[in-house]
């Protein structure tokens, strides 16, 4: 049983948990595949989005998983919301929470905000990308991809490359691929680099050639101009040249190896047209795996709180003297 209250990030989950979700990934799939297996499981379960950055894949994916699970499904609508009145992240948390939600799901431009939110309200939180810092269901997602085309993860070598200073989805495949036993290689411009990198379990290069050298897997990352300053690389073109994985820089890499993305992708900058289009693309199997991923987050996650609510019910008729509040926020 997934025992937490929320999924915050990989960084905390160990790797029984991390293959616990996954495994319940690769139940969820047939669900996303076959209409007629799709069950009423979260039934009277109510779960809000409240996407502060914008998002297609994650807003999406996340929204057909509560569909297909049975659960009602509702959008903050933040530009629409008393967000732009002012009101507070907390505020407008406690005050969905007294409503009944039941699982929220959060991304936010503010590194910690995931878990400033679910520190103040009783439901499920999920972080679905909090500034710089994190992205666990994407790293999921990717992890379950790999495990699902090559089998295992580890002993693979896995080249990440791009804008990783500003990539919480690299930051979350470093946790998540490491714990996991795979090898992680780094690679960018020096200014789009963060030798701190290398303190999680990843290599850093600023050699795009020796990072995809017989790698299994080879990720690009979108370059995010919204979170950079000026000046850290002359200009998408240069980049594109010096940095863009294209069938020339793959042909390094080992002959089976997958090419992914987190999307959206910038064709022709990060990765070639003719590789992304190509045999070794599963760019589009990772848009599918992210609901099967988020499905099972959204069934392990409300399972696992109502299994804690009724040792707390067998619990509370076993000790009728006691005066108990009844807390359901996460204490791990």
């Amino acid at each position: 049983m997934f025992a937490r209250k929320d999924l915050l990030g990989i960084r905390d989950l160990s790797q029984e948990e991390i293959q616990y979700i996954l495994n319940t990934a690769r139940e969820m799939k047939e669900k996303v595949d076959c209409v007629e297996k799709r069950s009423h499981q979260l039934d009277k379960i109510s779960m809000a989005t409240l996407f502060y950055e914008n998002s297609t894949r994650t807003r999406m994916s996340f929204a057909l998983a509560g569909e297909y699970l049975g659960a009602s499904v509702l959008d903050l609508g933040v530009a629409s919301s008393s967000v732009k009145k002012g009101e507070s992240l907390i505020d407008t948390g406690v005050t969905l929470d007294q409503m009944g939600i039941h699982v929220m799901i959060i991304r936010h431009g503010m590194t910690g905000s995931a878990h400033l939110l679910a520190r103040n309200v009783n439901a499920c939180v999920i972080n679905a990308g909090d500034g710089s810092n994190e992205h666990p269901t994407q790293a999921l997602l990717d992890i379950f991809t790999i495990q699902e085309k090559k089998g295992r993860i580890k002993g693979l070598k896995v080249a990440i490359v791009g804008d990783i200073a500003h990539s919480r989805v690299a930051r979350s495949n470093i946790f998540g691929l490491t714990k996991l036993g795979a090898e992680v290689v780094l690679a960018g411009p020096s200014t789009l680099l963060s030798k701190g990198m290398e303190v999680l379990g990843a290599k850093v290069t600023t050699d795009i050639k020796s990072a995809v050298k017989d790698a299994d897997v080879v990720m690009g990352l979108r370059v995010q101009l919204e979170r950079q300053k000026g000046g850290q690389f002359p200009d998408l073109r240069e980049y594109s040249h010096l940095f863009g994985v294209d069938e020339k820089i793959l042909r390094s890499a080992r002959p089976d190896a997958l090419i992914m993305h987190p999307g959206p992708v910038n064709r022709g900058i990060e990765l070639s047209t003719d590789i992304i289009d190509g045999p070794q693309s599963v760019i589009n199997e990772q848009v599918k795996n992210g609901v099967a991923v988020r499905m099972a987050l959204l069934s392990v996650l409300i399972e696992g709180r109502k299994q804690n609510e009724t040792a707390y019910q067998t619990w509370k008729s076993h000790r009728p003297s006691m005066e108990y509040r009844q807390d359901t926020r996460c204490t791990h």
